[in-house]
């Protein structure tokens, strides 16, 4: 059976390249566009799509208005398509949060030699949506924050906020899961280093945002910086995160060395930089997302002495990325989304006394 799509978009020629991309491919059809969502609600029903492609800004209804409706009345696979500006990237993320599985940017027109790596782009994601488990969103009006679990208490032990670093890798699915996970740790908990799939122009919005609901300061990550407690730091969309030592002190590194997986950043690279650079300093956490990055990474960080955990089958958007890391033998425990904070602090408290300085 071939991926439906249906395409919604007012601009004709992004209409056109989006359907040339799609059309290109064997597992997946065009079954319609609509220039507007008025015109898209009716395809929905004449056509049953298994995936949209949502443009963000468009007339008679603007598309969050539209994305509300659909995840309120019939929730489905959502993919935003944005301008890469900094309306377009909030608007993004706010469309995240309403429950769109993922987003790219509009193509680049004026590079045609950059077309075919976004036609892999689109069409992966495309993939990863068509298998995403989407959850009615029973009251997708209100604030991003108010359901947002509670903050655990503070570390017990002293010794695991100033020692340790908590990694955390997620693609697809990835922002509310870094969301969740972010918005329960307390002020005083370890430094944390974060790869999620995100292009450039959007990981720094997607950081303000974290920073304006969780009670730790999120930031993306710049290189250079001192890890510290109580802060996490974001891999930029245009480059790898790195764990780095500068004396006895843990630093970030930004690099723009080659995709790795196909990602830059890849959640690979930084896991890599932990297993050199933390050992057992380290506890590894990998989330949602389609494909493979981050399982390598993740069993170098376990034999290197880290403890690593992954999100459940049934919290996830997408299941491949936990899959594939416990496939290797990279995971010591598997649990849902909202239990992971608890379990991770658990664990460096009942481990702290015992860290262990490289």
């Amino acid at each position: 059976m071939k991926i439906k799509v249906l395409i919604i978009d007012d601009s004709a020629l992004i209409r056109s390249i989006l359907s040339e991309i799609i059309r290109e491919e064997s597992d997946m059809e065009v079954v319609g566009v609509a220039p507007d969502p008025l015109v898209a609600r009716e395809l929905i029903k004449q056509c049953n799509p298994d995936v949209l492609t949502l443009d963000v800004e468009m007339p008679k209804m603007d598309g969050l208005d539209f994305l509300e409706k659909l995840m309120r009345l019939r929730p489905m696979p959502v993919i935003m398509v944005s301008s890469l500006t900094e309306r377009g990237s909030e608007i993004t993320m706010r469309a995240l949060e309403l429950g769109a599985v993922d987003f790219v940017t509009k193509p680049k027109l004026s590079i045609q030699s950059g077309m075919h790596e976004y036609a892999h782009v689109i069409t992966d994601k495309i993939r990863a949506a068509s298998k995403a488990k989407i959850r009615a969103r029973t009251n997708p009006t209100s604030s991003a924050g108010s359901h947002s679990p509670s903050v655990l208490p503070s570390v017990r032990n002293p010794l695991v906020s100033s020692e340790k670093l908590i990694i955390v890798g997620a693609s697809t699915g990835g922002t509310e899961a870094i969301k969740n996970f972010l918005s329960q740790m307390p002020s005083d908990c370890p430094g944390i280093l974060i790869t999620q799939h995100m292009p450039e122009g959007f990981t720094k919005s997607f950081a303000k945002r974290l920073d304006g609901l969780c009670k730790i300061s999120v930031s993306e990550a710049v290189g250079g910086e001192r890890i510290l407690p109580g802060h996490a730091y974001i891999a930029p969309g245009h480059s790898h995160l790195l764990l780095a030592r500068s004396g006895a002190n843990y630093v970030t590194e930004i690099n723009d060395g080659p995709p790795v997986n196909r990602h830059r950043p890849s959640v690979d690279v930084l896991f890599k930089s932990a297993a050199k650079y933390a050992g057992k300093n380290a506890v590894g956490v990998i989330l949602t997302g389609m494909g493979k990055d981050g399982a390598e990474g993740m069993l170098e960080m376990k034999n290197s002495g880290a403890y690593n955990f992954a999100q459940d089958e049934a919290s996830c958007v997408v299941f491949g990325m936990p899959r594939e890391a416990i496939a290797v033998g990279a995971v010591n425990e598997v649990a849902p989304l909202n239990d992971l904070p608890h379990k991770v602090l658990h664990y460096l408290d009942q481990h702290g006394s015992r860290a262990l300085r490289v």
